[in-house]
């Protein structure tokens, strides 16, 4: 590696124009760099229940919605509606709104006691002048349909639900890659660029809606407390969280490594040459990912923040390595550029296999079934190897040309932590009791690891996000959606009409108000069969406590029904009735929860995701069990479907490929090891403080009843693949020192020497992750303040255990 590292300084002006060169192109291709919050982001693309709701929506009817909560201290009133009136009739000026639905638009069917048909000829609001106000607000508050949906049940909390146009050119993208063959490479390509500028153009789009809603909302916040929520909304403010939090990361991160290498060396050149180093390597991939067109999302928003940390350890190593090589030499005649080579040959190794260990376990990301994490894990793999690239290319150059001496001792600085740390190792029954204690916490924790999370507990309670979500859960019926899909027979082998089959004139003389004929079969499609299990298994849903809101055929049935003196509908009946609805009345509350055609029926309910006793999994499991059990369907009657499937499937999905994957982390940590220090005992011992380290703090994030995520998921083989550097650097010095001391005096030398060095890298590496509690979205939090632990306690092991297991195991064998 010497002759290696003397044709680098040779070669000065080269090596410096290749690294501008590369800069200047990294800004130049920096323009494409993309942020991506959507929900989209973060789905399992082989999902088959994805897919199945994908058909759902087309078929039922999905558009995107903003969703308005608004609360007054007082039972609404007839001034409260009239300034309520007046909002929603702005929000119906804004040109991107298709619909509006609240209690202004809800059609009123009690308030007077003509025959159904002419009630529905001629439909009352509650804005209306004729209406009985009282009356009014009492039916929809009342109603099965709109009460928990466009009002609360305590009559003090209005929901706005506000559609967006929808984007043609988008969907029917999505429906041409879906017919597209897979094996049809070249088209699916075409399709999927064009689907992400489409999508890129929505997301500027959706930022323009929620600023002009949020802009009118802050106008009318005299008159009421008024929240926003919806998909819309959460994914344009997570965009704004992502920017923040990499801008927030970035300079908290900096000043700490500023004050840190501040503190390990004194010299102000010491510090600019690191800072150079990791701002090039950040702007190189940076450059990179924005070349490959690789989003940056809520997953790898932090990865600024873990290169700026990763390749801050890696020049630390080498600027200790120089400082003490420089001590040591300055008085035996060596040039500067000896000296650089001789400290750099001598830590490229141990650098080079702790970047390898890093990289296998961010390489372990890629087993997920989810993109983003993918991509994270990629993004973290070509980021080491850029920041190794730029550390032993650049640095060496950047040594020499701002040559400075060095007015400290160093072998006093840190003295304080290594002797912390020393008296710990010195004292056995403590380091045993230590270990001890962390089996038994791993093994309690790991135990109770569960994925049971909520999407509303992700942000910090004083978001717009959590304030929306939560008053939608406590007053308008819950937020996570799940659909229940009624498969019925076909309709030629269904006999259960009560005796309408086929073309059959009959006449009906009933609550409709008039006579009717009827030989169209779509009117024998409602037999009191099929209502009947649709509302039995909707009873038994708005009877479990986890579940709000509740809609199906029955809400509609109900109010029908009840305006028949509470006598049931017939076959007949309900045909008629569906058949002389208005086309806007059938679309708003028929068609979302009836599809003939395809001869099922649709249950939607909203899940009250705040609970802190629901179990997501758990929920999902009964229903199935239940509907099988009490209700007596059979399995392929029906079909659970919607958001919190997908949510489960992917949590599920990461809980799985994670943990799975941890095994072949260590798998390839270990024959790293063998290769690297050629022991296979050596590479045993390296292991168990690795494993210690990741076994204890997913033990304790059990233990906390923590659930894991998309983010805190990453942390085991994050840390595995950090913390393996110290042992890395630990066992090459114990082994390259093992000739010239023995006993205590050589981990005195090994703490004295390279563990300095782990202790400055890790306090980094510890404070730097600490900034990520700046954030407002929980997991980054808690990705932050875990990651940070698992340093530490990986710090104790290497500084405690380690020298115990080299001089037990490895000492005795040789």
């Amino acid at each position: 590696m010497q002759i290696y590292f003397k044709k680098i300084l040779q070669y000065p002006k080269f090596i410096l124009i290749f690294f501008l060169s590369l800069f200047i192109a990294s800004v130049y291709f920096s323009k494409n760099f993309d942020l991506d919050a959507s929900a989209q982001s973060l789905l399992l693309e082989n999902d088959p229940d994805l897919k199945y709701l994908r058909e759902l929506n087309e078929r039922y009817g999905s558009e995107e919605f903003f969703i308005i909560t608004y609360s007054t201290k007082e039972k609404v009133n007839e001034n409260i509606i009239k300034n309520f009136e007046t909002f929603v009739s702005k929000i119906n000026t804004l040109e991107w709104v298709s619909k509006t639905v609240s209690v202004i638009n809800t059609p009123l069917l009690q308030n007077s006691n003509e025959p159904l048909m002419d009630r529905i000829k001629n439909l009352k609001y509650i804005i209306n002048k004729d209406i009985n106000f009282n009356q009014a607000l009492n039916e929809l508050v009342k109603s099965p349909v709109y009460r928990d949906l466009v009002i609360s049940a305590d009559g003090k909390t209005l929901g706005l639900i506000v559609y967006l146009k929808d984007d043609n050119e988008y969907l029917n993208a999505i429906k041409l890659k879906n017919s597209i063959n897979k094996n049809d490479k070249n088209k699916l390509k075409k399709i999927d660029l064009k689907i992400k500028d489409l999508r890129e153009k929505q997301s500027d789009n959706i930022s323009k809606y929620n600023k002009e809603i949020k802009s009118l909302i802050a106008q009318e916040k005299i008159y009421a407390d008024i929240n926003l929520s919806g998909i819309p909304m959460i994914a344009d403010d997570m965009i704004s969280f992502v920017k923040k939090d990499l801008i927030i990361f970035g300079i908290g991160v900096l000043l700490f490594i500023i004050l840190s290498l501040y503190y390990i060396f004194r010299k102000v050149k010491f510090i600019i040459l690191p800072l150079l180093i990791c701002f090039l390597s950040i702007t190189l991939m940076i450059g990179l990912i924005s070349f490959l067109k690789w989003p940056v999302t809520v997953i790898s928003s932090n990865f600024t923040a873990l290169m700026l940390i990763l390749t801050m350890s890696m020049n630390i190593h080498v600027l200790v390595k120089f400082v003490q090589y420089k001590d040591r030499y300055k008085n035996l005649g060596l040039s500067l550029d000896e000296i650089i080579i001789k400290s750099c040959s001598e830590i490229f190794y141990p650098v080079l296999f702790a970047v390898l260990t890093t990289i296998c376990a961010f390489m372990s990301l890629i087993i997920s079934d989810i993109k983003p994490i993918i991509s994270f894990g990629y993004m973290m793999t070509y980021g080491l190897i850029i920041s190794f690239i730029t550390t032993f290319l650049l640095l060496p150059i950047l040594l020499k040309k701002f040559e400075t001496e060095v007015t400290f001792d160093f072998k006093k600085n840190n003295i304080n932590f290594v002797n912390i740390f020393y008296k710990i190792y010195q004292n056995k029954i403590v380091v045993c009791l230590i270990t001890f204690f962390s089996i038994i916490i791993s093994v309690y924790g790991i135990k109770k690891l569960n994925v049971e999370n909520s999407f509303i507990n992700y942000f910090d309670k004083d978001t717009e996000i959590y304030k929306g979500m939560k008053k939608i859960d406590q007053d308008l019926g819950g937020t996570t959606p799940l659909e229940i899909i009624l498969k019925f027979k076909d309709l030629k082998n269904d006999t259960s009409n009560d005796g309408f089959l086929g073309e059959i004139k009959t006449k009906v003389d009933n609550f409709l108000g008039e006579e009717q004929s009827s030989s169209d079969n779509e009117k024998y499609w409602f037999t009191r069969d099929k209502v009947d299990k649709i509302i039995e298994v909707h009873k038994y849903l708005e009877n479990r406590p986890e579940i709000g809101k509740v809609l199906s055929f029955y809400s509609i049935l109900n109010i029908a029904e009840s305006l028949n003196s509470n006598k049931k509908l017939g076959s007949l009946e309900m045909g008629v009735l569906y058949q002389k609805l208005p086309t806007n009345i059938k679309e708003q509350i028929i068609k979302p929860y009836i599809s003939i055609k395809n001869n099922e029926a649709r249950i939607s309910l909203r899940i009250k995701d705040s609970s802190p006793d629901l179990k997501r999994k758990e929920l999902l499991y009964t229903i199935e069990k239940d509907l099988i059990e009490k209700i007596g369907l059979k399995k392929q009657d029906f079909k659970i479907a919607g958001v919190m499937v997908i949510f489960n499937n992917l949590l599920q999905s990461l809980f799985d490929s994670q943990i799975k994957s941890l095994g072949l982390v260590m798998v390839g940590i270990f024959i790293m090891f063998v290769i690297l220090f050629r022991s296979l005992k050596l590479a045993i011992i390296g292991i168990v403080p690795n494993i210690l380290s990741a076994s204890l703090i997913l033990g304790i994030i059990g233990a906390l009843n923590i659930p894991l995520d998309m983010m805190t998921i990453t942390i085991a083989a994050i840390t595995i693949g950090i913390a393996v550097d110290d042992t890395i650097h630990y066992i090459y010095k114990y082994k390259s020192s093992f000739t010239e001391f023995s006993g205590d005096r050589l981990i005195m030398e090994c703490h004295n020497n390279v563990g300095k060095a782990i202790i400055s890298t890790s306090v980094t590496i510890i404070f730097g992750f600490s900034i990520l509690v700046l954030s407002n979205f929980i997991p980054t939090i808690y990705f932050g303040l875990f990651t940070g632990l698992a340093m530490f306690i990986a710090l104790l092991f290497v500084l405690t255990l380690l020298p115990h297991l080299l001089n037990l195991i490895y000492r005795k064998s040789v």
